[in-house]
This record gives C-alpha cells, sequence and structure tokens, in this order.
C-alpha cells in the first residue's frame, strides 16, 4: 500500500542576482572588462558613463517600479536575458597604465584536440582513416594517453557511430596518430611514450639515445625505482655513459597533451589591486578597470514613462513596454552586482593588507602572518566561499612585484617558543635543506623532520610528508642522483 508523509525542510535557491554577482566576482580584471563590455552590446537598457551618477539611476529606477503594474504586466517575468555566464576567452591589447606597470605576459592557446584534429585532416589519411583518427582523439585523455582498450573502442563503432573496424585497422590508424605533434601523444604508456619520442630522437649516431631506448624497452621498472646499479650491471655501461642516457630521458615530455600550441599575443594578466606603502601607511587601490561607470539609459526611461501616461491599449506599444522593462531590470541588477563586487574586492583586500601590513612593508615570506580564509571572512563579515573565490582569481601590484591572493594565506604552527608561525617559513626551510642536499645521498622524511626540529619547529613526519608534496618535492628516493 502507497504510503504519504509530509514533510519540511529548508533549501537555499539563489536569485538570479545572487549567481551573477558571484560569477563576477570571481572574474579577474580582464575577464571583468570584457564581461561589462558584452553587457553594453547584448542590453540597450545599460550604457557607459563619465559622470558618477549611480545614486540617480537607482532613483530614477525606484520611479520606473511605480508603474509596474501596467496593463497587467507581471515585473517577475522580466528577468535579465544576460545570466552573467563566465566568458573565459579574451583578447585585449590595451596596456594597464598604473604608474608601476608590472605587466605579466600571457598566451592565447590552442588545445591539443584542436591542433591533433587539424592535423588528422591535413595528413595522407584517407576519408575513412581520418574518420577512425578523429574518433581516436575524441578517445585521448587531458594527459594525452589512450587508457581504453581498442576492443572497447571498436565495440563503441559500431554501436554509437555504425562504423565496423577491427582492432587491426585501429591499430594502424593509432600508429600513424603517435607520428603526430606533440611527439608522444595517442601512447598507451607511459613506456610507450618516452619510446615514441626516443625514436624520433633516434639518428642512429649518439650512444647516449641508444642507451636510453635500452633503459625505457628493458629496465622501465629498475629505472622507475631509480635502481641504478642493476641497471649499470644489465647494460655494462660506465656511470657517465648512465648519466647520459638519463639527460636524454628526463627531457622527454611524460603528459604531451598538456602541451598547447602557443600563439604569442599582447595580451596580459592586469593586478586587480595596488597597494603601495606612504610612510607606513598601506594605501590600497583598486583597478579602475573594475569600477566602470554604467547607468541605466536615458530613452529607455524616458520611453517607459511616456507609455505609462499614454494609450495602454495598443498591443504593439504594450510588447514594447516589457521587452523595455526586461532591459532596465537587467541593467539594474547588473549595475548592482558590479557595485557589489567592487565593494567585496576592497573590503576583502584592505582585510588582507591589515593582516599582513609587515609583509607589505618588507616583502619577506618569513614575516607573512597565519590567516586562513575563516579569519577574513569574520573580519569583513561575509562567507568564506566568497573570500574563496577572490582570493583563487584575483592579483596584487605590490613593492616586490605581482603576487596572487592566495599567496597570503597559510596555516599556523606553533614553534618552540610557542609562538604561532606561518607554515609558509617551516616550507621554505624545507626547499632549502632538498636544494642543498646531497643528491647521491638525499634527505628522507625523517631527515627532515629532525632538521625541522633543531630549528625550533617540533612537527610530525606526516606533516613533513604533506609539506613536500605541497612544494612538489618528491620522496628522496626519486630525488637520488648519480
Amino acid at each position: 500500500m502507497l504510503k504519504q508523509n509530509l514533510s519540511t525542510k529548508l533549501l537555499q535557491k539563489l536569485s538570479p542576482q545572487q549567481i551573477q554577482f558571484i560569477k563576477l566576482l570571481q572574474m579577474t580584471t580582464l575577464d571583468f572588462e570584457q564581461k561589462v563590455e558584452q553587457e553594453l552590446l547584448d542590453n540597450p537598457g545599460l550604457e557607459n558613463s563619465e559622470d558618477d551618477d549611480y545614486p540617480e539611476q537607482l532613483e530614477e529606477k525606484e520611479k520606473i517600479d511605480e508603474v509596474e503594474n501596467y496593463d497587467n504586466v507581471d515585473i517577475a517575468d522580466y528577468i535579465n536575458n544576460d545570466d552573467g555566464g563566465d566568458r573565459s576567452a579574451f583578447h585585449l591589447n590595451e596596456d594597464y597604465s598604473g604608474d608601476d606597470d608590472k605587466e605579466m605576459p600571457i598566451s592565447e592557446s590552442v588545445s591539443f584536440y584542436e591542433h591533433l584534429s587539424k592535423q588528422a585532416r591535413a595528413s595522407t589519411l584517407n576519408e575513412r582513416q581520418t574518420e577512425l583518427a578523429l574518433y581516436l582523439i575524441g578517445q585521448l585523455e587531458e594527459d594525452g594517453y589512450l587508457r581504453r582498450e581498442l576492443a572497447a573502442i571498436v565495440n563503441d563503432l559500431a554501436f554509437k557511430e555504425n562504423i565496423t573496424t577491427t582492432e587491426d585497422e585501429l591499430e594502424k590508424v593509432l600508429i600513424k596518430l603517435q607520428n603526430f605533434e606533440p611527439v608522444g601523444v595517442a601512447a598507451r604508456s607511459l613506456q610507450e611514450c618516452l619510446l615514441i619520442q626516443l625514436y624520433k630522437k633516434d639518428t642512429g649516431d649518439s650512444q647516449s639515445i641508444d642507451n636510453a631506448l635500452i633503459i625505457i624497452n628493458d629496465y622501465m621498472e629498475a629505472f622507475s625505482k631509480k635502481h641504478y646499479q642493476k641497471i649499470l650491471n644489465g647494460l655494462k655501461i660506465t656511470e657517465e655513459g648512465l648519466k647520459d642516457a638519463i639527460k636524454e630521458i628526463v627531457r622527454l615530455n611524460p603528459r604531451p597533451g598538456q602541451v598547447t600550441i602557443t600563439q604569442i599575443k599582447s595580451d596580459y594578466i592586469v593586478p586587480d589591486f595596488t597597494v603601495k606603502d606612504e610612510e607606513g601607511e598601506m594605501i590600497v587601490t583598486l583597478n579602475s578597470r573594475n569600477a566602470p561607470e554604467l547607468k541605466l539609459s536615458r530613452s529607455y526611461k524616458e520611453t517607459l514613462q511616456a507609455y505609462d501616461s499614454g494609450d495602454k491599449k495598443d498591443k504593439s506599444l504594450k510588447d514594447a513596454a516589457q521587452y523595455i522593462k526586461q532591459k532596465l531590470d537587467g541593467a539594474k541588477w547588473f549595475i548592482d552586482s558590479v557595485k557589489q563586487r567592487q565593494n567585496t574586492l576592497l573590503n576583502t583586500m584592505e582585510a588582507i593588507v591589515k593582516r599582513q601590513k609587515e609583509f607589505f612593508i618588507t616583502g619577506d615570506d618569513i614575516s607573512l602572518r597565519p590567516m586562513i580564509l575563516k579569519d577574513i571572512a569574520e573580519d569583513i563579515d561575509m562567507d568564506i566561499s566568497t573570500i574563496s573565490r577572490v582570493a583563487n582569481s584575483k592579483y596584487v601590484q605590490t613593492d616586490f612585484g605581482i603576487i596572487p591572493l592566495k599567496f597570503f594565506f597559510s596555516e599556523a604552527i606553533t614553534n618552540s617558543k610557542g609562538e604561532e608561525v606561518s607554515n609558509r617559513e617551516v616550507k621554505k626551510i624545507l626547499q632549502q635543506a632538498v636544494d642543498g642536499e646531497d643528491k647521491r645521498k638525499p634527505l628522507p622524511d625523517q631527515a627532515l623532520m629532525n632538521l625541522l626540529k633543531e630549528k625550533g619547529y617540533s612537527i610530525a613526519r606526516r606533516t613533513v610528508a604533506k609539506y613536500r608534496e605541497q612544494l612538489d618535492i618528491p620522496v628522496a628516493r626519486l630525488r637520488k642522483e648519480l
């Protein structure tokens, strides 16, 4: 028997305005500038203004809202057509015009999927082989490897694409695909990837490449575990010969899919903030590109007011009024979101500077205080997720260069004096220890832990391992060199 139950539960649902604000907040300065330009193109109810008349805009909008019930026009039906979606592609050539502009050049890139597809279409493959090659390209993972079995792909082609093929036919196409650029793409294992690259480099007159080929083909496991003595005994080569072979191997790319074909552009990562030290006082400014002067369209407002005072029975006029109302609503929401974004960015940056003032004076990493997202969220009375969006996508221009905001956040640890210090200080010591170690006998985590203890930082070995991994430092065994 079917049973019915009543239950109540709380659900949190973001409004379109909140969604728009969140998307604007996490944009970089260049993304945001592009978004404003696009919004001005898409919404004729929004205009750019040289005068700061934002309060006047709100007053005018309130007057418009007073006529909201004309001829059963429902305000709730008119939500901004543009949901504030993120447009990640941008191509700006205008330089940041700050006094101390230290711009960070970036490049436009084409994904390896697109690059491979272009090669497939331009190659000597026939029409059927090209079709199979394009399907195989679509099966590659982001690092460039083909990890699916050919038998499974054969079945997919039969059931999904109505293409009958065999593993042998796919194998032949795959071999051709493996000759495409970037070298090593479409390999089915790391070993195959490295071998493909070495075969491309093999000219027949290099002993080091010959040895490298034998090592990867016959001693892959010993090489990955750095059991060099086993390789020396097996190949009957000198230690110097092994070093030369290893040099060839480490020059290879184990993740060919992460290679992109770049086109250098005059684009820049523009800092979102500038912090200047003026006689000990930290002055925080928001990049002017983050503060566009926007207003509601005067002509649209006048048209809507004229409709309210005139004959409302004409259906075409009613439709026009609905359209205008919709665009003005969207413009109002966008202006509000932009203003909210500006205030949130400034409040967050000012709170960071207040806590990390010593760093902005000295530029020394060790002067950084422990600080987590929750600290800033509490300082400015905002949600942690909001602070996270700012910290993960923004940069600040300081007297010491352009720095990502996430750099200023770190966990606290207690030293032997009972003082709380940033874990960044410990990481710096770890990095220096590894950089200065004897690579023939690299320091294991236990030795690193003892070294830190001598310097007044009593932390567990597992914590040392965690910090080492965060610094992208491999375990001691994999740092060993001849």
